[in-house]
Order: structure tokens, then C-alpha cells, then sequence
């Protein structure tokens, strides 16, 4: 397996992981796949940040995806990101969401980043909060009933892993390019 950065043409293979968890899971909150179209669009806004967007693949075949989006528009927040993994139904619990998601948390401590923190859909979500967990991700809080999904009210569970020494000292690094005020 590797891990390496995504590209628009992996749209296709990014649609129908994702799509996949859309439909049958609660880890995002969506409710209708995204085209390959769109993916490609939000992998571009993404990277456009200069922030990690990364697939694990094997044999040509894309097994997952991770990446880290900007947590906030505004200013202040531009030392904290957001990740997100997906990982195709026959490729879970093979270590390829450990893989990847390890290498957007790589990347984004190279970029001088602060803070990662995961919003995981659904307090049941046992697979990514022990993921989480087991790459450093505190819990820090869980909000009841935040989206109702597939006839049921689904929480939303909030993780943070602290980077390049979190909040001890002042950054020195401009952070995520961000416009907001």
C-alpha cells in the first residue's frame, strides 16, 4: 500500500467511497452522494490551502482517503484543521485508515499546525473514535442528537490531537491561509 496525494482523477474511486459511507453509515452527516464532479471540487478546495489530501492505494485501486480542511473560516482559527477518513467497505480494518489518517497528521505538523480535530457522526462509531484514539485524539466533548439520519437523531463526538506542542507557546508559522476575519 501507498500513500500519496490525491488527484482529480481518483474522483471516481473518492465518489464511491464516500458515497458508500453517505448512504449507509452515520460518520457524515450527509444524506445524498456526492458526484465524482463535486469531489474534485472539494479535493480543490482543500489543497488549495495548502493542506494534505491524501489516498492509500493499492495495486491502482484506492482503499481510503483522509484529509484536513480548515476547522473555521475566520482568522484566528488558522492554526486548527479539521480531518476527515473514508475507507472502502473491503479494505476496513486492514490498517489503511491508520495509514493514511497518520499521514494527514504528518503533514499537518509539518505545516506548523496547532490543533486537528476530528467531528466524528455517531457516539456507536466505535471504528473511527478508536482510530482517533489510538493516534493521540482526546475526546473533548459529544453533542446529543445533532442530525437526525436514516429515522434516527445521530450525535456528533468531538476529538483533538494537539500539534507541534499545542498551545505552550506562541506559532511560528503563518498557518492555514485562511480570508475570514
Amino acid at each position: 500500500m501507498i500513500i500519496r496525494a490525491a488527484e482529480a482523477g481518483d474522483a471516481d474511486a473518492l465518489a464511491a467511497i464516500y458515497g458508500h459511507h453517505v448512504q449507509t453509515g452515520f460518520g457524515t452527516f450527509e444524506e445524498t452522494p456526492p458526484t465524482p464532479q463535486e469531489m474534485a471540487q472539494r479535493l480543490a478546495g482543500v489543497t488549495r490551502y495548502g493542506l494534505p489530501y491524501l489516498v492509500a492505494e493499492q495495486d491502482g485501486a484506492v482503499l481510503g482517503f483522509a484529509y484536513a480542511g480548515p476547522f473555521r473560516p475566520r482568522q484566528a482559527y488558522r492554526y486548527t484543521a479539521e480531518d476527515s477518513v473514508y475507507i472502502a467497505p473491503d479494505a476496513m480494518g486492514r490498517g489503511v485508515g491508520r495509514a493514511v489518517l497518520s499521514a494527514v497528521i504528518a503533514a499537518c505538523e509539518a505545516a506548523g499546525l496547532r490543533q486537528l480535530i476530528a467531528v466524528i457522526g455517531d457516539s456507536g462509531n466505535a471504528g473511527s473514535i478508536g482510530l482517533h484514539r489510538a493516534l493521540g485524539f482526546e475526546p473533548i466533548g459529544v453533542g446529543k442528537s445533532f442530525g437526525f439520519k436514516h429515522g434516527r437523531w445521530v450525535d456528533v463526538v468531538w476529538m483533538q490531537k494537539p500539534l507541534n506542542g499545542g498551545d505552550v507557546r506562541a506559532p511560528d508559522t503563518p498557518g492555514i491561509p485562511l480570508s475570514g476575519s
